[in-house]
């Protein structure tokens, strides 16, 4: 347990410090050897990479139409239920974001419009490292299908067998996906952002993803024109308020479904009761124990904190300047506390509102800002999957009006052709009115 009115500045900034990502700059050259390898030799290099990585061997990147209708029939009726059921919750959430465009007549003679439409293309990752993740792909082919993207790319790791889990499968379908491609890795996001022979470049990457892919999706969006990712991407974390009225079974297996994302994930408890810290440490010894993952799990737990603070007013404090991308809030007034944090991915509120239902199946999205990115960027939103832009219309009049503000504002930056553009058609106008007179 950790006491935070006892940590100085500089440990204070230390015990939030997230896990580092090791061998930066190993990572940086590997990864653009893989692009540049893609670049280069496309399919050629991302088969290469597949049976490098992946360890099996595939005559075709695309994955066949014959594995979509298998992957149908092999799933149970409680499966595809579970899928669909989610895939509706989150349909009916983000079907709530449709933009609506704006029209504003600034003054007589001048409109100006704000006006949306959807990305043309989109890739999706999806992971499958250590287990499958069809509720990403949900989360991601949701909106994307209400935005309206002309073109939507699932890729995806293929097993041993060069085979997708079939609940991926079947997810992409129920969202209408048809392309899908059995790549994954770094590889995956420079066969999107470049293009190969076999898979026609796209728009926008999204989807979370290892070091690699973290990698790869920085490189590309900066040296690609045109090529844009959804957010920076890192290791998965959960900071849980707690009061003394909370459950410690509850807060227990909320960290603990966290810590068994990845080794590298970071969970941290803040609570103002010495008692249900203590209650904590010792419920997370004996849910540990009976956890499948639990070698990942113990890991993860090596970086994650139990810290006492002082009140709860001083845990939404801590908690913002850490920036969590999942925050529980089980306290017993819910309502004060949840005006006072605001720097947080998703934020779960109640003892029965767990982290996994958002993951899942509430209707919110789980692809979330980490690594402290939460106070600068927004959980994704169909508002990702389009871009907006601005139209304008003035009148001869309109114009008019505005001219000696515009002529006044380039005069002070001395751009004389953009005055220009303005006073040779005013004076343009006033010649041929006088012109009519005579």
């Amino acid at each position: 347990m950790i006491t935070w009115q006892q940590l100085s500045k500089q440990e204070q900034v230390s015990v939030l410090a997230r896990p580092a990502i090791s061998d930066n700059l190993v990572l940086e050259q590997n990864v653009r050897s893989i692009i540049d390898a893609v670049r280069d030799n496309g399919d050629t290099a991302l088969l290469d990479f597949t049976q490098t990585f992946d360890g099996v061997t595939l005559d075709d990147l695309r994955l066949p139409e014959s594995h979509v209708q298998r992957a149908e029939q092999a799933l149970t009726v409680e499966r595809k239920q579970a899928i669909q059921t989610a895939y509706e919750q989150i349909k009916a959430f983000h079907s709530a974001q449709q933009f609506q465009d704006i029209k504003v007549e600034t003054r007589p003679g001048v409109t100006c419009q704000l006006k949306s439409e959807p990305i043309e293309s989109v890739g999706l990752y999806i992971p499958a490292g250590s287990a499958p993740l069809p509720s990403t792909v949900l989360m991601l082919g949701v909106p994307a299908e209400l935005a309206g993207c002309e073109r939507v790319v699932l890729v995806c790791p293929p097993d041993k067998n060069g085979d997708l889990a079939n609940e991926i499968i079947y997810a992409a379908a129920v969202c209408g996906i048809k392309e899908i491609y059995r790549i994954g890795g770094a590889q995956a996001i420079a066969a999107l952002a470049l293009g190969s022979e076999t898979l026609a470049p796209v728009n926008k990457v999204f989807g979370p993803g290892n070091k690699f892919v973290t990698e790869a999706k920085k490189q590309l969006s900066q040296s690609v024109p045109g090529f844009a990712i959804d957010m920076p991407a890192g290791p998965s974390e959960l900071l849980v308020i707690a009061d003394a009225g909370a459950n410690p079974v509850f807060v227990t297996a909320d960290l603990l479904s966290q810590a068994e994302h990845g080794p590298d994930s970071q969970v941290i408890l803040l609570s103002d009761s010495e008692q249900m810290i203590e209650a904590v440490g010792q419920e997370l010894q004996t849910q540990l124990s009976t956890l499948p993952r639990k070698d990942i799990a113990e890991k993860a737990l090596e970086q994650s904190r139990l810290i006492l603070c002082a009140s709860l007013d001083e845990a939404a404090i801590v908690s913002n300047l850490y920036g969590p991308e999942h925050l529980s809030l089980q306290v017993r007034d819910t309502d004060a506390l949840l005006g006072k944090v605001r720097n947080a991915g998703s934020i779960f509120v109640g003892d029965y509102s767990p982290e996994s239902a958002g993951d899942y199946a509430s209707g919110t999205n789980h692809v979330l800002p980490t690594y402290g990115y939460s106070k600068v960027i927004s959980s994704l939103s169909l508002s990702d999957f389009s871009r907006r832009y601005t139209v304008q219309t003035l009148t001869k009049s309109g114009l008019e009006s505005l001219a000696q503000t515009i002529v006044e504002l380039t005069d002070a930056e001395g751009l004389d052709a953009h005055q220009r553009a303005v006073t040779l058609r005013v004076n343009a106008s006033s010649e041929n009115a006088e012109g009519t007179q005579a």
